[in-house]
């Protein structure tokens, strides 16, 4: 059964009308054409002026705003003040505060840098600056620094550079740089900033003797860095990590 009009096959079921082998055809002069898929249409953006009034805020933001901003100062104002009357009184510093480093020696007084530049090169500022030499026990040498084969010679540290990441002594093998709680550094000068290797070498504790002189407490240089020596160990110096 064909309606005359359209031409439509009614006795097939509806939604299973037979389509010819050339595609879809158009409705109106059955021409045999793909029908082609019109891509949805983005939504439209907002003016200018439409976006300027959803961001303003309505009249009663703008009437209690100022309120909100001056009661935060007002909440402030009756609290109490903690002052800290620095530096007459001097607040301890954590456990592992990273301040002014430190060269540590041996229970002898030997230096345990043996001038192998790892912490030089781990800084990430290139703030420390190591030359190293070798040990001479010869006789008329220069004498042993320290229980290696070499020594840091010379010894810098740039505190105008220095981040104090603490870098330099997770790289160190001999635990030679360590850093102290230290940390009043400011001075009047740029060269004062610049740490030697006598502003950096720890104190010599009773039983140790300056260097340059034999190695006392071992007979290699494996019985320092094991820890295997007669004398015990002195702490180093304060705070260091």
């Amino acid at each position: 059964m064909t309606d005359d009009s359209t031409g439509r096959d009614f006795s097939q079921p509806q939604g299973e009308q037979p389509r010819s082998e050339g595609g879809p055809s158009n409705a109106e002069g059955g021409s045999q054409t793909p029908a082609r898929r019109v891509p949805p249409r983005a939504p439209a953006k907002p003016s200018a002026a439409e976006r300027r009034a959803d961001e303003e805020p309505g009249f009663v933001q703008s009437l209690f705003a100022p309120v909100a901003g001056f009661g935060v100062t007002f909440g402030t104002m009756f609290r109490k003040v903690l002052t800290e009357e620095y530096p007459e009184e001097k607040r301890p510093t954590e456990a592992r505060f990273h301040g002014r480093h430190q060269l540590n020696r041996h229970p002898d007084g030997l230096e345990k840098c043996v001038g192998c530049e790892l912490c030089a090169w781990a800084c990430p500022a290139d703030a420390i600056l190591v030359e190293g030499a070798a040990n001479d026990d010869s006789e008329g040498g220069s004498g042993r620094f320290s229980p290696g084969e070499r020594y840091g010679r010379v010894y810098q540290i740039n505190y105008l550079r220095c981040i104090f990441c603490g870098l330099c002594i997770e790289a160190c093998p001999t635990r030679a740089l360590t850093m102290t709680n230290e940390y009043e550094l400011a001075d009047r000068s740029r060269e004062s900033l610049i740490y030697e290797k006598k502003d950096l070498l720890a104190p010599l504790l009773p039983g140790m003797e300056e260097p340059p002189h034999e190695m006392q407490l071992g007979s290699t240089d494996k019985d320092y860095y094991r820890g295997m020596v007669g004398a015990a160990v002195p702490a180093e110096g304060g705070g260091d990590k």
